[in-house]
């Protein structure tokens, strides 16, 4: 048995990791560690709930106190790290809540699992998830690639680019067995509605304007979650200790060609007129600092560990509008807030 411990588990991306780990790996005790923020769900992970091989810790990662007691109680072998607070936008409003979560939160994890694993590293790991906006922006060509120097132009991804720092100190100094990866844009179900995909989805649902950074002209890589999962997977089992691997969807799109892709597919599953929702669209100043173009690299991952994405993004992006259609009570619950009340209810 190994006993694994995912932070973040609620959220988009987690909340897809920890079903991945719990229906696969059943000789694993996955303990999923999440504070419950507002883009923490536990109905993210319904349907997992009463497995054998899972449970919920309430925790904040800034805890430090809290987390090594964790990892003693449930003498923690692995860590898979997703916590982090993510939207730029909010970042922008609050860079200290950022620096707190993303960094210190990191430093805390560290320290416990070097504290806990002490010089006995055998079979440990901590894996942390980072993204792709530590390296900066892109001009009109070339990829980002894991030796690309590091840029960061927002307080997100400083703070990103910060924790990443620090892993690889602890590597360095302590020897402590990490492993990084950096992702692009990831889109699919569960993904909180402040983010662009499920954001213009409902907002072209219920015809609300589309607001629309600049010209549209920034470009993004985008990736699917469940790939994005996968590949967690993989790096997670056969990763080489102390390496880092990008993760992307080989899918650049312009916000704008992105948002006619949404439009048209929300309309003709709606049984619109093609286009009818392009009249929302809505041009706003644009984000300070706004990164011109993101894209990703991702040979090392499928030469070395044979990873590759499983969809192009016209399918990946018809399955997440048919999602959020289908699943208009956890859209509800989301927007309201209603989905807070479920930890409540769950956890007595």
């Amino acid at each position: 048995m190994k006993n694994i411990l995912i932070t973040g588990g609620a959220g988009f991306i987690g909340s897809h990791v920890v079903r991945l780990f719990v229906n696969n790996y059943p000789n694993y005790n996955i303990i999923n560690l999440d504070v419950l923020t507002y883009a923490g769900n536990l109905e993210n992970l319904k349907g997992i709930e009463d497995k054998p091989n899972y449970t919920f810790v309430k925790a904040d990662i800034c805890d430090y106190n809290l987390i090594e007691e964790i990892f003693s109680k449930y003498d923690i072998d692995g860590v898979i790290h997703l916590a982090a607070e993510s939207h730029v936008d909010r970042s922008i409003k609050d860079p200290f809540a950022f620096a707190q979560t993303n960094i210190m939160g990191t430093l805390s994890l560290l320290q416990a699992a070097k504290n806990k694993w002490k010089d006995d590293f055998k079979d440990k790991l901590f894996y942390h998830v980072s993204t792709d906006e530590v390296y900066g922006s892109l001009g009109e060509e070339g990829f980002f690639t894991e030796t690309t120097s590091y840029d960061p132009h927002s307080p997100y991804s400083a703070s990103k680019a910060s924790s990443d720092h620090f892993v690889r100190a602890f590597h360095d100094t302590y020897g402590l067995p990490v492993l990084i990866s950096n992702c692009s844009n990831n889109y699919g179900a569960y993904q909180f509605p402040e983010k662009l995909i499920p954001l213009f989805i409902n907002n072209i649902c219920n015809n609300k304007p589309l607001p629309v950074y600049g010209k549209g002209e920034n470009v993004r890589d985008w990736l699917f979650v469940n790939d994005h999962a996968r590949a967690i997977d993989v790096i997670f089992h056969k990763g080489k200790l102390g390496d880092t691997y990008n993760i992307g969807g080989f899918n650049e799109w312009k916000n704008i060609d992105l948002i006619r892709v949404l439009i048209k597919t929300v309309d003709k599953l709606l049984g619109r007129k093609e286009g009818e929702s392009e009249k929302l669209i809505k041009y706003v100043t644009d984000r300070a600092g706004h990164d011109f173009r993101y894209a990703i690299d991702s040979t090392k991952l499928k030469d070395e560990l044979g990873w590759e994405p499983s969809l192009q993004f016209e399918e990946g992006i018809e399955k997440t509008v048919k999602w959020y259609l289908e699943n208009k009570d956890w859209v509800d619950n989301v927007t309201t807030g209603g989905y807070q009340k479920y930890y409540n209810e769950m956890y007595k």
